[in-house]
Parts: structure tokens; sequence; C-alpha cells
């Protein structure tokens, strides 16, 4: 049966829920192929109104991540400046520099790839976030790092109109999952299957 919460967890018991949902999404994986990038781009692209020049953060995917790949692509043939995000100083928020398809990346902290040192800065109004969990309220089960909940609270702290789009597999879905203080929401969840914003959510 499904917990119901938000609730908090031992670190054992997010282990434990951590190692579940990541059976679901290389499951997953493994279902669609090389079929997902595709379809996540069409919904997020159909569904996120996009001024000119909009400065996106995406990621380069890492195992049975949603790969936003295809969608970096099409942005930055649209004129948008795509950035990826980078480890520059430990249990600090993320770092964004300018990326675009082809450039080099670099091997980075936790298996990550980031762009060159040298790429210049980049401040996004739009962060593409990996997971291993979502729910209906936009609550994210991440690693444990506290990266992109860090990110986000330092750029929302900031004043500005930032927007957390989740990617993910549809079956990456959870019920109530556990929310501590400094945790930080979706705004967004983009799947194979479609686009759904959230409401409102607390630490904003």
């Amino acid at each position: 049966m499904p917990l119901r919460g938000p609730w908090r967890m031992s670190a054992s018991s997010k282990h434990l829920a951590r190692d579940a949902a990541k059976r679901r999404r290389d499951a997953a994986h493994a279902a669609l192929g090389a079929s997902a990038p595709a379809l996540i781009a069409g919904h997020f692209l159909a569904a996120l109104p996009l001024p000119p020049v909009t400065s996106i953060a995406g990621y380069a995917a890492i195992g049975s991540e949603a790969d936003p790949s295809e969608l970096l692509s099409q942005l930055d043939a649209a004129g948008h400046v795509c950035s990826l995000p980078a480890v520059e100083t430990r249990h600090a928020p993320l770092v964004f520099r300018r990326w675009r398809p082809g450039d080099p990346l670099l091997p980075g902290d936790h298996g990550t790839r980031a762009p060159s040192p040298e790429a210049p800065l980049c401040h996004p109004a739009i962060v593409l976030v990996p997971l291993l969990a979502f729910d209906g309220a936009g609550r994210r089960l991440g690693y444990g790092g506290g990266y992109y909940d860090r990110t986000l609270a330092a750029l929302r702290a900031e004043g500005g109109a930032v927007v957390a789009v989740g990617v993910a597999f549809s079956a990456q879905e959870a019920q109530d999952l556990p929310e501590d203080e400094f945790d930080q929401r979706l705004d967004w969840i983009v799947t194979e299957k479609e686009a759904r914003r959230f409401g409102a959510a607390p630490g904003r």
C-alpha cells in the first residue's frame, strides 16, 4: 500500500525508497528505449511558452535518467541559451555554464559531465531537474546530495521567477513523497506522456 504524507523518513528508509525508485526508472528506461527524448521535447515545447532567448539549464543524463538532450538541441536551434550544471564547490549551489550541442564535456563529481570551466556562466530562468521519483504535488525524490534543492532555493531567494521542470518517465510518479524543510518543489513535470504544471508550493 502506498504511504501517505508528506512525511519524514529515516536515512535507511530513504535509502530503500531511492533503491526502489531507481529500479522503476531503470525499467522505464529499458522499455522506452530511444523514443523518450523526442516525446519529452515535444511535450515541453508544446506546453511551456518561452520568450525569445530564454536561458535554460539542462543536464547531461547519467545512466537511466530521462534524457533532455533532444530538447536542449531543439532549444538551441530556436535561439535559446542553454547551459549545464557543474559542482564547483561541495555542498553549495550548482553553477551553470554555457553549452551548445557538440561542445565537449568534462568528467565531474558523482559521475556527472560538465562544460569547460572556461565556458561563460549563465543565470537560468528555467532549470531542468533530474530525479528518481516525483508526486502529484511537485515533490521530488533526488539522490540525497541536496544540490538541486540548494540551487533552486538560492535562485528563488534572489526574487527571480525561476521555473523548475522535472524531467522523468511517467513510471517514476509516486504517491505522497517525503518532504523535509529544505526541499524545493517542482513547478512542472515533463515525461514521455505529458507536461503537467503543479500549483504554488511551499518554499517559494
